[in-house]
């Protein structure tokens, strides 16, 4: 049974989020506002990704489903984003598809290394979590795409989300390395 309880509606309200960040780029919106709107929708998602795991351990919340949602729900939010953004010509395909490919990889790869019992094998590391601040940073500029205060945003955004490509990469190989010794293991 799912449990319901206040980590995973706020987890679940991530994921409530990305049909109304895509949506918004299909309203008869201005440019501006629609930008604004995705960015400041991305940004709650962010929020709402640390008010999740506050709540469950401040609560004493935390369940198996919420383990396993929270990553999901972060997962979809970036891909959704990064699909608006493709759609929007503002990021470059190939980084994309370097940063989905890597999620889905990787989340494989953990999956596959619980069922072996080496999960803690590929716990998230630094890189991880280096990739991910430059995604979180470089997304909400990208959607914002204008200038904030005299910084351009699309110029910046783009260099984080290429920062990112490369960590994305580099902690990719980084968590097949750790996991090759196991590669005979059956499971």
């Amino acid at each position: 049974m799912i449990p319901v309880n206040a980590p995973n509606l706020v987890t679940f309200s991530r994921i409530i989020l990305i049909p109304l960040l895509i949506g918004i780029f299909y309203l008869p919106l201005s440019e501006q506002t629609q930008n604004l709107t995705a960015t400041a929708l991305f940004i709650f998602a962010g929020i709402t990704d640390w008010l999740d795991g506050y709540l469950a351990r401040r609560l004493n919340q935390m369940s198996a489903f919420g383990a396993f949602l929270d990553p999901v729900a972060d997962k979809l939010i970036v891909v959704a984003a990064l699909l608006a953004l493709l759609y929007l010509n503002r990021v470059d395909m190939i980084v994309a598809l370097i940063i989905v490919g890597r999620e889905i990889a990787i989340s494989a790869l953990r999956e596959w290394m619980a069922k072996v019992g080496q999960a803690k094998s590929v716990a998230v590391a630094f890189i991880g979590k280096a990739k991910t601040v430059a995604q979180m940073v470089a997304i909400p500029l990208l959607l914002y795409h204008d200038t904030l205060l005299g910084l351009d945003c699309q110029w910046l955004g783009t260099i984080l989300i290429n920062v990112a490509a490369v960590l994305t990469a580099a902690s990719m190989l980084y968590y097949l390395r750790k996991a090759l010794p196991y590669a005979s293991v059956r499971s």
